[in-house]
C-alpha cells in the first residue's frame, strides 16, 4: 500500500461527515465496526447494492452476516486491522435471501485505535463472478459445437469407409483424387494409398476415358447429370460411373461414385460392430458397460485391470460405484447428470482399486435410452502422468485460462476457485495493458486506475516485474 506522504497537510482537519463520504464514495459498501466486532453503522456506495440485504445488519456481528466459510476470514481482517502492514484483501460472502450469496472483497482499517473501531470497505466482486460465468458458458458452447463437428465427421467418415460402392473425390480443375475409399480401390485394382494425388480417369479404355470427361464436363456446368458406362481396359469389366459438384472451402471439387452394373444386391457389409467390440475389448483405455441403474453388463481388461480385478464374471452384476468416485455420492451426481444430459465428456474422478490402489481417471460417458436395452457406456483414461507434472508445478502458480478454471470444479471449493479466477482477471488486464502502452508503467498504471506503486506491487506479485522490465529493456 502506497501511503500519502503529508495527510495532516493535504487532508486538513477531515470532519467526521466529509471523512464518511469519502469511506462510502470509495468502496461499494463500508462497515463500521467496534472493537466486539459488531457492526455500528452501513454505508453505501453503489446503486447496484442491494438495499435489503443492509437493512438489518447494524447491531449485529459482522461474522454472523456472512456464511459459514466466510466467518474465519472476518475475524483474520478484525485481527489484521490495528496491524502496521499493508491490509489484506479476503473474499467475504454475505448471506443473502432465498440462499443466494452475495461476493465482496473486503479489507479493514482501524480508525480508533484505542477504541477498536474498525472500518470494512468492500467491493462488489458480482460483475467478476458473471463475467466468468458467462466465459465458462461460452467454452463449453464452443466444446458442444466442437463434440457435434467431430461426431458428424466421425459418420462421414465411417459411411465413407464402409460403403459397398466405390466413392472417389477429386480436385475439379485438376481432377486429381483427393480421397478414396477401400471399394473404389478395390474396383480400380489399386492402393488406396497410391491412388492418392493420381489424375482421374485412368486405366478405362478409349471410349470409357472420353466419356467420364464428358461426364465431368457436365456436372462443372452444373447440369443434371446421368450415369454413364465406362469399361476398364486390361479387364473390359463395366462400371457405372456418376458424378456431382460440390464446393469446400470456396474451392471446387466432383464427388464420383463407381458401382457395378450387374452386382445385383448389394454387397454384404463389413461386420462392423463385431469389430467394433473387438476394439473396445483391446482399447488400453477403460470401458464398460451399465444399465441405467450403473450395474456392471460388460468391461474390457483395461477396465478390469484400473479396478484390480481378474475376470470380467466377477464384477458382472456389481454397481459401478464401488469403484468409482472420490466420495461417496460422487458418482449417484455422476449418473443423474448422465441421465438429464445424455453424454458427460472430461470428468475428473478416481477409480478405487478392490485390493487398495486407486488412480485418477478422466471419465467420458454416453447413455443410450432409446435403445432395446437402455444401457450407458463409460470410457476411463488413467490421467495420473499428468497429475504427477502438474504436481511438479509450484504451489502458488496460478491458471491462467479458462479451461484450468473449470479443471478445478470437483477438485477445490468454489470459494478457491472465484478468488483464482478474480486473480486470473488481473494479470489479464494488467498484461493487457502493458501491451497496448509498449510496456510504458506509468500509461499502463492510469490506464488501470492504479497507482504506479500499486501497479509494482501486483506486477512482483504475479511474476510480471521481470519480464516487464526486460521488455522495456
Amino acid at each position: 500500500m502506497n501511503h500519502f506522504r503529508s495527510p495532516q497537510e493535504t487532508l486538513g482537519d477531515l470532519s467526521a461527515e466529509r471523512a464518511a463520504v469519502l469511506l462510502a464514495a470509495s468502496s461499494d459498501v463500508a462497515l463500521i465496526l467496534d472493537g466486539q466486532g459488531i457492526i455500528r453503522d452501513v454505508a453505501s456506495g453503489s446503486d447496484d447494492m442491494p438495499d435489503e440485504l443492509f437493512d438489518g445488519l447494524i447491531g449485529r456481528p459482522w461474522r454472523e452476516t456472512v456464511t459459514v466459510d466466510s466467518r474465519d476470514k472476518v475475524a483474520s481482517l478484525l485481527d489484521e486491522a490495528g496491524r502496521a502492514e499493508s491490509p489484506r484483501w479476503r473474499h467475504i460472502n454475505h448471506a443473502w435471501e432465498q440462499g443466494r450469496d452475495l461476493p465482496v472483497l473486503y479489507t479493514t482499517v482501524a480508525i480508533d485505535p484505542d477504541g477498536g473501531r474498525v472500518a470494512a470497505v468492500g467491493r462488489d466482486l458480482r460483475p467478476i463472478a458473471n463475467l466468468q460465468k458467462r466465459l465458462i458458458e461460452a467454452q463449453q458452447s464452443i466444446e458442444r459445437d466442437y463434440a457435434r463437428l467431430r461426431q458428424a465427421e466421425m459418420r462421414y467418415r465411417l459411411l465413407f469407409e464402409i460403403a459397398s460402392e466405390g466413392v472417389l473425390v477429386l480436385e475439379s480443375a485438376s481432377g486429381k483424387i483427393v480421397e478414396v475409399n477401400p471399394a473404389a480401390a478395390e474396383m480400380l485394382g489399386s492402393d488406396m494409398q497410391k491412388l492418392m494425388g493420381q489424375s482421374f480417369p485412368f486405366g478405362f479404355d478409349e471410349a470409357g476415358t472420353q466419356t467420364i470427361q464428358e461426364l465431368f464436363a457436365r456436372a462443372r456446368a452444373s447440369v443434371d447429370v446421368e450415369s454413364v458406362t465406362a469399361r476398364r481396359a486390361e479387364t473390359g469389366e463395366a462400371f457405372t460411373v456418376s458424378a456431382s459438384m460440390f464446393r469446400q472451402d470456396n474451392r471446387p471439387y466432383i464427388l464420383l461414385r463407381l458401382s457395378r452394373p450387374d452386382a445385383g444386391a448389394a454387397a454384404a457389409p463389413t461386420p462392423v460392430k463385431s469389430q467394433a467390440l473387438d476394439v473396445l475389448q483391446t482399447a488400453p483405455d477403460g470401458f464398460v458397460v451399465t444399465d441405467t441403474k450403473g450395474t456392471v453388463l460388460m468391461t474390457n481388461q483395461a477396465f478390469l485391470d484400473l479396478i484390480e480385478m481378474a475376470t470380467e464374471d466377477q464384477v458382472m452384476g456389481q454397481s459401478l460405484d464401488r469403484w468409482i468416485g472420490r466420495f461417496g455420492s460422487e458418482f449417484n451426481v455422476l449418473l443423474s447428470s448422465l441421465r438429464e444430459q445424455g453424454s458427460l465428456r472430461f470428468f475428473n474422478t478416481r477409480v478405487r482399486g478392490e485390493h487398495g490402489g486407486g488412480e485418477d481417471v478422466e471419465l467420458s460417458a454416453v447413455a443410450v435410452l432409446d435403445g432395446e436395452q437402455p444401457c450407458m457406456g463409460f470410457m476411463l483414461r488413467a490421467t495420473g502422468g499428468r497429475m504427477a507434472k502438474q504436481a511438479q508445478q509450484p504451489a502458488k502458480e496460478m491458471p491462467r485460462s479458462v479451461e484450468q478454471l473449470t479443471e478445478l470444479v470437483g477438485r477445490i471449493p468454489l470459494r478457491e476457485i472465484v478468488r483464482e479466477s478474480t486473480d486470473v482477471i488481473e494479470r489479464l488486464c494488467i498484461e493487457a495493458a502493458l501491451e497496448l502502452t509498449s510496456n510504458n508503467r506509468a500509461s499502463a498504471a492510469e490506464m488501470l486506475g492504479l497507482s504506479r506503486q500499486s501497479l509494482y506491487v501486483k506486477l512482483r506479485r504475479y511474476g510480471l516485474l521481470d519480464a516487464a522490465s526486460s521488455d522495456s529493456g
